[in-house]
């Protein structure tokens, strides 16, 4: 059942299939829906069968909610496999993927408030939420302020406040660059305009595998692909998308500096929670992993050794493996 389906309760919001098609490789079909602006976002193996439609109708559906700079295509390598029986979808946020933005709604605050319009109005029934990174913060957000609308949560490396340790100084110094102001729309905007984004990949790739040898030649095509598509042409639009891409990390850093209220919101979810971490994460560090689990022994957590801060893309069979073994001992 899609967002335009005249069986979903109250009007569904303006639907239609987007023209780009990054995630077909995967068995996903695009949509463009719009909620105060247009926002992309996909479906895993829509409408395969009645059969299939019918197995998932009691089942919550899953929301994918990637992190800082990611997209859609963050959840193509797990999503055909969690699609069995039940809806699995993925949204680009404001300002990422191809759901455009602006400074102003490109905040972390910004876009809980579009993921809970997305689960109300597309999905219309409470969904399960997998969130990594800055997605991960998203959804713990999310279910906290409208635990209604969300039935479980599974955090793949979610940004978490750190404990005191010895800081990964080229991680620390990009994100102290972020705060500066003045400095960082020129640095991001520089950097933005003159890295190709066959380099962007790589460097992302570096930055978030544990052992970039196991990124998926397939994915990586894509990816160069959606970044060749938002590398800006002119100075003007460097200046543009590095003012959102530092709203929404300055943001971020925000949130994670208030860490009695964070901690507290984690503290406060009442749903199953399922949380991942990679023993090899530079940018969520293990410790600060053990350290959520250990302020929340309800959570089920798992560490995986040798993996990096996106699980999903480094090692997705074991990511989408576990998270169905955690789907069938909580909504089965």
């Amino acid at each position: 059942m899609t967002a335009s389906d005249p069986a979903r309760p109250g009007p569904a919001p303006a639907t239609r299939p987007a023209k780009l098609d990054y995630a077909a490789p995967w068995g996903a079909r695009g949509y463009v829906t719009d909620l105060d602006g247009p926002v992309h976002w996909i479906e895993f193996n829509p409408g395969t069968s009645e059969q299939a439609q019918g197995q998932g109708e009691n089942q919550p559906p899953v929301v994918f909610v990637h992190g800082l700079g990611g997209s859609h295509l963050n959840w193509c390598l797990i999503g055909p496999q969690l699609a069995a029986g039940r809806r699995a979808v993925a949204l680009d946020l404001r300002g990422f993927g191809l759901t455009p933005g602006l400074r102003a709604n490109s905040t972390v605050q910004a876009n809980t408030r579009l993921l809970d319009r997305f689960i109300t109005e597309v999905i219309g029934t409470p969904v399960i939420l997998v969130g990594n990174s800055m997605g991960g913060l998203i959804s713990i957000r999310e279910t906290a302020a409208n635990p209604d609308a969300v039935s479980g949560v599974v955090l793949l490396d979610p940004a978490l406040p750190l404990p005191p340790q010895k800081p990964d100084w080229p991680v620390t110094g990009q994100f102290l660059l972020y705060t500066l102001p003045g400095l960082a729309p020129l640095a991001v905007a520089r950097l933005l305009s003159r890295v190709s984004p066959e380099e962007a990949v790589r460097q992302l790739i570096k930055l978030c595998f544990a052992d970039p040898s196991r990124a998926d030649p397939e994915m990586t095509k894509a990816e160069v692909a959606l970044a060749a598509r938002r590398h800006p042409a002119t100075a003007a639009q460097a200046s543009a998308r590095a003012r959102i891409f530092l709203a929404a990390a300055r943001s971020l850093l925000r949130v994670l500096s208030l860490r009695w209220d964070y901690n507290a919101m984690m503290a406060g979810i009442d749903v199953p929670v399922l949380l991942v971490g990679g023993e090899a994460d530079r940018l969520v560090p293990v410790a600060a992993v053990r350290q959520a689990a250990a302020r929340n022994p309800r959570w089920e957590s798992v560490i995986l050794a040798d993996v990096g801060h996106a699980p999903q893309l480094e090692v997705p069979d074991v990511v989408a493996a576990t998270i169905r073994d955690w789907l069938s001992r909580h909504f089965s």
